[in-house]
């Protein structure tokens, strides 16, 4: 149900992110922008996050046998 949900979200401002200007001209979009980029900015932090967590922490190091620096 969440997923779903997400994906009509994304699916309703995906247009309006591209090239900074939107499809349809609709009025202000001003603000759906302004969603979609925190949005990409928040899971563009999580991806880092979990890249530090699962690769270069010390326990992934400790895991994978390597020694710690």
């Amino acid at each position: 149900m969440l997923a779903a949900s997400l994906a009509l979200v994304a699916g309703t401002l995906a247009p309006l992110a591209l090239d900074g200007e939107a499809a349809v001209e609709r009025g202000p979009s001003g603000p759906a922008i302004a969603i979609v980029s925190i949005v990409s900015i928040g899971v563009g932090y999580l991806v880092l996050f979990l890249l530090w967590r699962y690769v270069f922490s010390a326990k992934a190091r400790a895991k994978r046998g390597e020694p710690p620096d």
